[in-house]
């Protein structure tokens, strides 16, 4: 939860300056220690469910579709089921619909602000006229540059001389491999149950055909479709969905997919090192 200390300054009757001060607070829900849903997210999944589409609820949220899709991807990624789901064919060309859990994820985030809502009319009630202020602090998002972020559950560790091995299940089936020092795996306090997050940078990860016979070094082989190609100044961004509504993104040169022949809807193979994971967890 967020919170935000306002003061406002008003006049009394002998000309002498009050100060009353109010508590405003805002819910964020965190899973592994990364912001999941929030106000924003949660409207941009009802604008959602209302228009049947993410470039309306986009427009109609003031965003970009981009940054629309942004976040979907990310609770998708981060969320024990899949949010949004996409409508193929129809007049329209299709759309994008609410699974139940979104919708049950929504009411639940709307009762959890009316209960929040209560509690601050409370500290209100306490804190007004007063010379100092208290400090209330909150959880630190973590900030990375990774595109991708996998909750998952740690389902092994090897253990080398050195290194470890760390498999990560995600959703869907789908298996992550990172590699790690024995050291890391210590101070994060990593064990087989343990609930965890890969982070992969979308440079580290090469594409090749869903069918190659080429076999490769690289642990981690996922498989998807994609599902949009972005072009950019220097390169392309390109999203695949993978098993179990977790979305991967890559970014490529444009001569490298131009030789993968490859266009959207097409099955691809996404491949990256063990070693170029990281393995995040909850403080």
């Amino acid at each position: 939860m967020f919170y935000k200390i306002e003061g406002s300054i008003y006049h009394n009757c002998n000309g002498a300056n009050s100060v009353t001060t109010k508590i405003q607070g805002f819910i964020w829900l965190y899973r592994d220690d990364r912001n999941f849903a929030g106000p924003g997210r949660i409207q941009l999944l009802e604008k959602i469910g209302e228009f049947g589409s993410i470039s309306k609820a986009a427009k109609a949220m003031g965003m970009s579709y981009k940054g629309a899709w942004d976040s979907i991807d990310l609770m998708n990624n981060l969320a024990p089921e899949l949010l949004v789901t996409r409508v193929a064919g129809g007049k329209g060309g299709g759309g994008s619909q609410l699974t139940e859990y979104a919708h049950r994820l929504i009411k639940a985030f709307h009762e959890f602000e009316r209960e929040h809502q209560q509690f601050l009319e409370q500290l209100n009630q306490k804190i007004e006229n007063f010379d100092q202020l208290y400090q209330f602090m909150h959880r630190l998002n973590m900030q990375t540059s990774a595109r991708n972020q996998f909750a998952g559950t740690i389902t092994s560790i090897t253990q080398g001389i050195v290194n470890a091995e760390v498999t990560l299940k995600l959703k869907g089936g789908l298996e992550i491999v990172a590699t790690i020092t024995l050291d890391s795996i210590n101070q994060l306090g990593l064990c087989v149950g343990r609930t965890a997050v890969a982070l992969v940078k979308s440079p580290q990860i090469v594409l090749a055909n869903a069918d190659t016979t080429l076999k490769f070094s690289a642990r981690n082989q996922l498989y998807g479709k994609i599902s949009d190609i972005e072009q950019g100044s220097v390169n392309i961004a390109v999203t695949i969905d993978l098993a179990g509504g977790n979305t991967l993104k890559a970014v490529v040169t444009e001569e490298a997919l131009t030789d993968l022949g490859v266009k959207e809807g097409d099955p691809i193979c996404a491949i990256f090192k063990s070693s170029s994971v990281i393995i995040a967890v909850e403080a």
